[in-house]
């Protein structure tokens, strides 16, 4: 995995312990996230893991993708705040 290049924005510990639920009942979730040209992105998938990384946090879906938690917008319709 590669260094990120741009600065990580850490994301609400209350929403980061809903993503670990999620990820503990296996349950497909609708996520929408930017993805790195900040373009709106829209999946359903199951989260296998979330970890952090160099600093970073990220989520890894049982499709391959790996997401950087303060590139979500939203997980079964429930929106990421805006501060931690």
């Amino acid at each position: 995995m590669q260094t990120p290049e741009q600065p990580y924005q850490p994301i609400d510990c209350n929403y980061y312990d809903r993503l670990e639920a999620w990820a503990t009942l296996r349950a497909v979730c609708r996520i929408l996230y930017r993805d790195e040209d900040e373009h709106q992105q829209e999946v359903s998938a199951i989260i296998e893991d979330v970890y952090t990384a160099f600093k970073v946090e990220y989520m890894r879906l049982d499709n391959g993708l790996t997401i950087r938690l303060d590139k979500l917008v939203a997980v079964n319709d429930i929106p990421l705040p805006d501060h931690c």
